[in-house]
């Protein structure tokens, strides 16, 4: 039986939403790219500016099983999806983490979100083994906001950089090169000079050739509390979405996969009006844009692909 979808009432207000009529209408372009919310809503740290509230006792969205997961995948080789992302929540705090890697390896090339935490030496191990064992491509992306504690802690909790910093390092000796993702926090976080202080910082760190995402600020979820929510006219209203803005948005191309269906995307993960059927087949239809969190995506072009 469907768990009922249960979502807060303080999460509910910070996802105010447009009728549909009044909202821009996006088609499903192709189904390229297939989001897994892995571990729901369970992290083992609970950021400030975290848009859908994760953390240790954080369990509104289940754990999915390793047996959910397979037959999303068995959708997605069906439907020709060309990337998959793991995401939650923390994904390595999965029982069965690595084996839910190593199947989706079969599918497609894979990447996985990760605050690096739970990276240990043997950890790092195993994924360069499913790295050099894979038909398809493994990538990492590791979140870390700050180039040091004083900038990233007061965000992502005490000791988190020292943690996350020894999680990069001990990839980068494992051979492997993650992604890092930075959010912008902060006033000048994304600024040129920063950016190239940022990748010198990861050299630091062994990785040769480091790789550095920048993203905006998503003012749902716990940043309404840290700094505020999004305005009245934050929105995306129809007749305001051009072809080439259109054309950019990754939910014409994605869909987001939890325990209890299938989502637009990952942002609007407690929006029960966003949920588009019981399976991936059944959410292959256009959609409107009626959040306020869509307009940061359209105003400031985010992707959460790598």
């Amino acid at each position: 039986m469907m768990r009922p979808v249960i979502r807060s009432a303080a999460l509910r207000q910070s996802l105010a939403a447009l009728a549909a009529d009044e909202a821009a209408h996006l088609p499903l372009t192709a189904l390229d790219t297939v989001w897994i919310q892995l571990t729901g809503t369970l992290c083992n740290i609970a950021c400030r500016h975290c848009f859908i509230t994760c953390g240790p006792k954080e369990d509104r969205v289940r754990m999915m099983t390793r047996a959910e997961v397979q037959n999303s995948l068995d959708e997605c080789r069906a439907l020709g999806v060309k990337e998959i992302y793991f995401t939650g929540g923390e994904p390595m705090l999965h029982p069965e983490f690595f084996a839910v890697i190593e199947d989706s390896l079969a599918v497609a090339p894979t990447s996985f979100l990760s605050n690096g935490i739970l990276i240990d030496p043997a950890a790092a191990d195993r994924l360069r083994a499913l790295f050099d064992a894979a038909r398809y491509s493994l990538d990492c992306r590791i979140s870390l906001d700050g180039m040091t504690a004083e900038e990233n802690d007061p965000v992502r909790g005490r000791g988190t950089f020292q943690d996350i910093v020894r999680g990069i390092g001990l990839l980068a000796r494992a051979g492997l090169a993650p992604v890092v993702t930075v959010v912008e926090h902060a006033l000048g976080m994304a600024a040129t000079a920063k950016r190239s202080a940022f990748l010198a910082f990861l050299q630091g760190l062994g990785l040769d050739r480091p790789r550095v995402k920048f993203l905006p600020l998503l003012r749902i979820g716990r940043e309404v509390r840290r700094t505020h929510g999004y305005g009245d006219d934050d929105f995306v209203r129809a007749g305001s979405l051009d072809r080439v803005a259109a054309e950019a948005l990754q939910c014409g191309s994605c869909r987001l996969v939890t325990a209890d269906g299938v989502w637009t995307c990952p942002l609007l993960l407690d929006e029960p009006e966003a949920r588009l059927g019981a399976t991936l087949r059944e959410a292959l239809a256009p959609i409107r844009l009626r959040w306020a969190a869509c307009h940061t995506c359209v105003a400031e072009g985010l992707q959460c692909r790598t």
